[in-house]
């Protein structure tokens, strides 16, 4: 029995130095984009040279200084099948321009790991989940960014998996690109989207999608406000404006 008590107590502070050696930070960022069979090899250049652009966008670099002084931690993985996701970068912090053009320039040159597959929205939010359970980060607010261009078709329905990453606090915003499924915009409403200020960004095709990404990271960092008082809960990347304090 006392060597029962003292492995507990051995394990609780070994629980206790991990919470302790948390470096904090502002937000926690995973950007998940979809690497499925749909997803041709210009599709996916788009989306990675869309995020990067971003980047490097002024007003992106703005919102980042000013989100505070732990800054931004973020991480790109890619998706597909249940058993299909993978990281394309390690966690970084970014609280510089510096740091963001760097990040940059890793996207620009990372290669796609995942060559295709079916398409499960839930294991990419249980992989991104994982991610943020073991990050070595804390940060105020923690957010999955899902983008795609089809419903699920493998695993589980993503409304089990968006429901518990609410109860753990997580916000899972969207993008629906719609070259594929002309109201998957309505699918991701309804099926993926959830948390504590939730949206959707909605991209006609590939050809839109760095500036959705760009406006979607501008409204997710959260100090360039909309110019409505209440942003909707669903955009288009024309359709809302942004303006920096």
């Amino acid at each position: 029995m006392k060597r029962w008590w003292g492995l507990l107590a051995v394990a609780v502070l070994a629980a206790a130095e991990c919470v302790a050696a948390a470096e904090r930070v502002d937000m926690e960022l995973i950007i998940a984009i979809d690497v499925s069979s749909s997803v041709d090899e210009q599709e996916y250049r788009l989306q990675m040279g869309g995020i990067a652009a971003a980047f490097r966008n002024p007003s992106v670099l703005d919102a980042i200084r000013s989100v505070g002084p732990g800054g931004l931690a973020v991480l790109v993985m890619q998706w597909s099948d249940n058993r299909e996701q993978a990281p394309v970068t390690e966690w970084r912090v970014i609280r510089s321009p510096a740091d963001a053009v760097a990040f940059s320039r890793e996207l620009r040159a990372a290669p796609r790991a995942i060559p295709g597959g079916q398409t499960s929205i839930a294991g990419a939010i249980e992989f991104a989940m994982g991610e943020l359970a073991t990050n070595g980060f804390e940060g105020n607010r923690r957010v999955i960014d899902v983008s795609g261009d089809g419903r699920a078709n493998n695993g589980v329905h993503p409304m089990s998996l968006r429901d518990q990453a609410i109860e753990q606090g997580v916000t899972v915003n969207g993008l629906a690109i719609l070259n594929e499924e002309p109201f998957l915009d309505d699918y991701f409403e309804h099926s993926v989207i959830g948390g504590a200020g939730a949206f959707l960004m909605v991209a006609d095709d590939y050809r839109d999608f760095a500036a959705a990404i760009q406006q979607k990271l501008l409204r997710e960092i959260g100090l360039p406000v909309a110019i409505q008082d209440r942003p909707a809960r669903r955009a288009t990347a024309s359709s809302v404006r942004y303006e920096t304090f």
